[in-house]
């Protein structure tokens, strides 16, 4: 678990195709001082493994590799040797919680529709795949590249959200350009709500059926039905029936 708040960017010092994927080589700093082989680290939002750390643990270069699948679902298949990322390594269970709740699962790309600086700070806004707008809310909040960010308003098809200095000063949000590509994490909470009010309605089905059902076993027989167990039995009985 992440919170989107990113510790560091990364330079992408080489990039490796096999046949099994893609091995990306990313020069660190601080993320790389007490990261272990096989512990997770946040690319641009996207929780990874570290397969290979070399160098000092001050200027540490770590090693991820990505699937054909990842690659071609992040925008990490646009970075080119050289590339900021953003970094982030795992919550600690005693830190300190300063974003919001990042899974580290990217679930689609967005288009940088407009980037404009304003005053100090800079309006982002972002076309992301339709079926997110739905979890996307105002004052909600989003993971843009592993950023935590909030919503500031909601179009028909796209979102904006503003950048402060500071923020604009520690990410890769610094090579943002219009037209680019970002990586996209809603928020998990509105999808357990979602799953939950699925599961709901799917109950809500299943109760009508029931209720249809005994009152057309109730209507042949006069009888009067209160008790539960009998819905369900009749119910069956019902349905063995027909």
């Amino acid at each position: 678990m992440f919170t989107g708040i990113i510790e560091e960017t990364g330079q992408i010092k080489k990039l490796t195709q096999s046949e099994g994927g893609i091995r990306m080589d990313i020069q660190t700093q601080s993320t790389g001082k007490d990261l272990r082989l096989g512990g997770s680290l946040a690319v641009n939002g996207c929780c990874l493994t570290a397969t290979k750390l070399a160098g000092s643990r001050h200027a540490r270069r770590v090693s991820v590799d990505l699937l054909i699948e990842t690659w071609s679902k992040t925008n990490l298949q646009h970075l080119t040797e050289g590339s900021l990322v953003n970094l982030e390594r795992p919550l600690k269970a005693d830190g300190r919680f300063d974003g919001h709740m990042v899974a580290g699962h990217i679930e689609g790309t967005g288009k940088i529709t407009r980037w404009t600086k304003v005053g100090q700070d800079r309006r982002l806004e972002i076309t992301p795949p339709k079926s997110l707008m739905r979890y996307i809310v105002p004052k909600g909040s989003i993971a843009i590249d592993g950023i935590s960010l909030t919503v500031a308003e909601v179009l028909t098809r796209r979102f904006r959200v503003w950048i402060i200095p500071h923020t604009l000063g520690v990410t890769n949000l610094r090579e943002a350009k219009q037209g680019g590509c970002v990586n996209l994490e809603t928020d998990i909470l509105g999808k357990y709500v979602e799953r939950l009010l699925d599961h709901r309605r799917e109950l809500w089905g299943i109760t009508v059926l029931l209720e249809s059902a005994v009152a057309r076993r109730a209507g042949k027989s006069g009888e009067r039905i209160t008790d539960f167990s009998r819905v369900l039995s009749l119910s069956m009985t019902t349905k063995n029936s027909a």
